[in-house]
Parts: structure tokens; C-alpha cells; sequence
């Protein structure tokens, strides 16, 4: 299956040589369950011409906000708003998720306790048939000092947790969204969280990256995305 990589943004230059950028990142979460990656660099203007180039799309995580002044971020959501209309498969992570619910009309604000880091326990709110192994909660890294402030009319309420209220969203039968990321590894987790000691914090930084010693769910979430794709 062909599904277009919508590439807003890339991991840390530093980070590259642990497990690569996006590309390479998704490709190993999901390239064993059939899913061939065709990227498109958003960030570079460099857009689809048809939403029907590929047969489901996937939104990268970025570094920048949904609220920056870069014009390819409003061309986003249109082309988001035209996937959302036609019914064509979209999953956003991250930024993805955050773009989505910014297009459907909810703003996309600074959280007030800061960054939300580490791995954190998600609890699954609604549960689709392509949600299979079922799970009622995730476990997944965290790395997001925006959040979704709201549940945007059309949407409904997939996934939270105790730091983050709005941690995943289901839009009708062909979309869905997670802020957290099933595609970092420990070791890339650990690598930007070290990196970003200043802004996030020394405590936040030392209990984050301690966390990082638990389970993730990435195979789980690797698995919905592809029954979801092949649904």
C-alpha cells in the first residue's frame, strides 16, 4: 500500500544518526506491514497535486507550531480540509495531529504546565473496529509543549491523559490523530530530551528520560495504523 508521507518538519540534525529522519523513522515502524512511504516535503512547498496520489496519508511530527507565520501551513490545512471532505485515509502524529484539529477550526495553544515529556500513559477513550490488539491505554513518548486546546466540532475524542487532555482524535471513519509518537525510539527520545535540558527543565529532563526504561506501545499503535490503512 502507497501512503503519502506528508513531511513538515525533520528530527533534530544531531538526532539523524540514531534511527534517521521521518522517512526512515516510519519506514521501520511500519515497512513490515506492507506500507510503502512516498514523501512529500510540505515544508518545502512540495505538495501533491491530487489527494488520490496515494492510497492513505501520514503526517509527520515538526519542530515548528501549527501558529507559525510559514505560508506552507495554511496550504496544509487546506489540503487537509480537502482530505477530510473527500474521506481519504489520514493519520497525523504530532504536528499532524495538532494541524488537523487547527484546520477543523480549534486553536492550537502553549500548554501552561510547560513541556509534556517522557513516556505517558494514554487512556483510549473510543475504540474502532481496526483497533486491534485492543488496548484500553498506551504507553508512547511524549515531546510537545503545544497542545490541542479543545475537541473541534466533527471530531470526536480518541485518546488523553493526566498532562494532555485532547491527546488523540478520531474524524469520522477516515481519520484519526495521536500526539504522541509510536515512531522515537528510547534512544532518540533520550537524545532530544538531553538536548533540550534548557528549555524543558533539569527535573522534567532527569524523570523523562528515566521513563524512558518502560514498555512502549509503538508495535501496538504500528498495527492499528496499518489495519486502519487497510480497512
Amino acid at each position: 500500500m502507497r501512503v503519502g508521507l506528508l513531511m513538515v518538519g525533520h528530527v533534530a540534525d544531531s538526532a539523524v544518526p540514531i534511527a534517521g529522519d521521518y522517512p526512515e523513522l516510519f519506514d521501520a515502524l511500519l515497512g513490515d506491514h506492507g506500507i510503502e512511504l512516498v514523501r512529500y516535503d510540505l515544508d518545502a512547498d512540495r505538495f501533491p497535486t491530487s489527494t488520490d496520489e496515494c492510497e492513505g496519508w501520514l503526517c509527520s511530527p515538526s519542530r515548528c507550531s501549527t501558529y507559525d507565520d510559514h505560508g506552507w501551513i495554511a496550504s496544509a490545512e487546506d489540503f487537509l480540509r480537502e482530505l477530510i471532505a473527500k474521506e481519504r485515509k489520514y493519520v497525523g502524529i504530532c504536528f499532524g495531529h495538532q494541524l488537523l484539529a487547527q484546520a477543523m477550526g480549534t486553536p492550537v495553544l502553549r500548554s501552561h504546565d510547560g513541556w509534556q515529556v517522557g513516556v505517558q500513559e494514554y487512556e483510549i477513550v473510543e475504540r474502532t473496529g481496526w483497533m486491534t490488539p485492543q488496548r484500553d491505554g498506551i504507553a508512547l513518548p511524549a515531546s510537545h509543549e503545544d497542545q490541542v486546546s479543545a475537541v473541534p466540532e466533527g471530531a470526536r475524542l480518541l485518546a488523553r491523559s493526566e498532562g494532555c487532555a485532547v491527546a488523540g482524535l478520531l474524524v469520522g471513519d477516515r481519520a484519526w490523530t495521536l500526539q504522541p509518537h509510536p515512531e522515537f525510539t528510547s534512544a532518540l527520545a533520550d537524545h532530544l530530551y538531553e538536548m533540550r535540558t534548557s528549555s524543558i527543565g533539569e527535573e522534567k529532563v532527569s524523570a523523562a528520560r528515566a521513563s524512558l526504561t518502560s514498555q512502549l506501545d509503538s508495535a501496538v499503535v504500528a498495527q492499528w495504523i496499518a489495519n486502519f490503512f487497510g480497512s
